[in-house]
């Protein structure tokens, strides 16, 4: 199995205990996944990879420029509507009363909002295994 990737103390890897208890068919995938979670806070938080780009901060939002400046593809700022964790947080609960159009646009920025972040862990793991020259 593949490690799955996170940022931050979420989600809580003790989640999928809780999850494998409610769901017991499912329990040994659930629990496989937990033991495989990789948590991409440590290597910046412990000192061991910085830039000085980075400007103090270990959010996402601060180290992807920083490790990838020129890549418009990773760039945040690219996105419509959406361009960090507060404005999903804002926007999302209000989706139900919008016009359709409107609902489908927000959805389609929140989706590619919440791709970019999925994708910059992938580069951000990809880019820390080339610094410490693979597995």
């Amino acid at each position: 199995m593949s490690e799955v990737l996170l940022c931050s103390t979420f989600p809580n890897p003790n989640t999928a205990d809780c999850v494998a208890e409610a769901f017991p068919d499912l329990s040994e995938h659930l629990l496989n996944i937990r033991d495989n979670m990789v948590d991409l806070l440590v290597p910046f938080r412990s000192g061991h990879y910085y830039n000085r780009a980075m400007g103090g901060s270990f959010s996402i939002k601060s180290v992807l420029p920083a490790m990838f400046p020129d890549d418009p593809e990773l760039d945040y700022h690219n996105l419509d509507g959406v361009h960090n964790g507060s404005e999903a947080m804002t926007i999302f609960p209000k989706i139900k009363d919008m016009p359709p159009e409107e609902r489908e646009n927000t959805r389609r920025n929140l989706l590619k909002y919440c791709e970019l972040d999925t994708y910059a862990m992938v580069k951000v793991w990809e880019k820390l295994e080339r610094v410490v020259g693979g597995r």
